[in-house]
């Protein structure tokens, strides 16, 4: 489930004012802070290796949990670049990166994975992702595309056809799932897992009538009429990573 944020939240989102990411990334040669968010200690170390022979002055926090990323950002400052496994604790699919991308606009996203499917590689771009690295490649070739990300670039495996494009019907759906607000895109985590209104204000700390307009707002951007269709919506962006069991309660 994603997290919820250590302050509070009220019917309104808090929302990170929006940057240009890619114009403010910082130079080699200056002191940057990372988060490399990945549940397995050994790759971790992998990337703390890559990272830290790039840059002459690197803080590094890792976090093995998506409330673990969630905590460090919550903690404020400067974050350069987040290291982003799709799968760990917390999240399924892309919800973790199209939360990340909708509360914290302005800090730059490059996801790396085991699943290097050129759909999942397009899906990363399409939800903000700045790079794709797969986890098969060497330590010298992550270094390489992380700094190409750090120059301002994006950087995914040169064998993927970012142009191939999705077809009229899921590029709309894209469309509307990326104008969720932060607190939309856990509410409709929330109703893939089947939890009803009353469960969701309790995870959130809100009444069940802002439950209940959130609902109504997800269902009105997404151009469905039930939750349960907004939930198979969310699956066909998700590839099939987004359980259906949603309940019918309203």
């Amino acid at each position: 489930m994603i997290p919820k944020p250590c302050y509070a939240i009220g019917d309104g989102d808090m929302r990170v004012p929006e940057t240009e990411a890619k114009g403010e990334m910082k130079r080699a040669d200056e002191s940057v802070r990372l988060i490399i968010a990945d549940d397995h200690p050994l790759f971790r170390g992998a990337l703390r290796e890559a990272v830290s022979g790039l840059f002459e002055e690197v803080e590094i926090a890792e976090a093995g949990s998506f409330d673990d990323v969630a905590r460090l950002l919550e903690r404020g400052g400067e974050v350069d670049l987040i290291l982003l496994d799709l799968t760990m604790p917390g999240v399924r699919g892309f919800s973790g990166l199209m939360y990340l991308r909708a509360q914290y606009p302005s800090v730059p996203i490059v996801v790396v994975s085991a699943n290097d499917d050129p759909g999942v590689i397009r899906r990363c771009m399409d939800f903000g992702a700045l790079g794709f690295i797969p986890k098969t490649l060497g330590i010298e070739a992550m270094r390489g595309a992380i700094s190409r990300v750090f120059e301002g670039g994006v950087w995914t495996p040169p064998d993927v056809d970012l142009g191939a494009g999705s077809d009229a019907e899921t590029a709309d759906l894209l469309t509307r799932l990326t104008s969720l607000t932060p607190q939309q895109v856990r509410v409709l985590m929330m109703l893939s897992e089947g939890l009803l209104n009353k469960q969701i204000a309790y995870e959130l700390s809100v009444s069940e009538a802002t439950v209940k307009a959130h609902v109504s707002a997800i269902l009105q951007k997404l151009g469905v009429e039930s939750r349960t269709q907004a939930v198979i919506a969310a699956s066909k962006i998700e590839l099939g990573q987004w359980p259906q069991t949603v309940s019918a309660a309203h």
